[in-house]
């Protein structure tokens, strides 16, 4: 069986070099044996890759799904930094997907399907997840991650 940094090569990604926080937190902790992340949000190499509100005049949902991959890709330097590698982490466990949403739009969940796909290549298991909509995010980004990874 393939390893999850077997499976993210194999996506032809890398791990990026964990964001910095933008304000009071640590990217990830530890804790009785489960690696949770702080929300992580779309920066590619220190610029945030998709802004706005999703829906009819903003952010396109298959836009912002991009995005979504690209905080969960973040969750996992983060999560792989505080275990000690990416194969350390047996699997996602949990996932909290906020889009920033114009009032009209209901499609969250498409929208985090993003993330939730990304984690399901690499570990190839299913996790519980939460898709909210929001008024805003920070930096006014459209899109924000957390997750929570089992420890191997």
């Amino acid at each position: 069986m393939p390893t999850p940094s077997e499976n993210l090569a194999a996506l032809g990604l890398e791990l990026p070099n964990v964001a910095a926080p933008v304000a009071a937190y640590t990217p990830a902790v530890v804790d009785r044996g489960v690696v949770r992340t702080s929300g992580q949000l779309a920066f590619v190499d220190g610029e945030l890759a998709c802004t706005g509100a999703v829906g009819e005049g903003g952010t396109s949902p298959e836009t912002a799904a991009q995005a979504a991959e690209v905080c969960a890709l973040n969750c996992l330097a983060a999560a792989a930094q505080a275990a000690g590698g990416l194969d350390r982490l047996a699997g996602c466990v949990k996932v909290v997907g906020f889009v920033s949403s114009k009032p009209d739009f209901f499609g969250q969940p498409a929208v985090v399907n993003g993330a939730s796909e990304l984690f399901g290549k690499v570990f190839g298991d299913a996790h519980a997840r939460s898709a909210v909509g929001v008024a805003a995010l920070p930096l006014d980004a459209s899109v924000e991650v957390e997750a929570e990874f089992a420890l191997a």
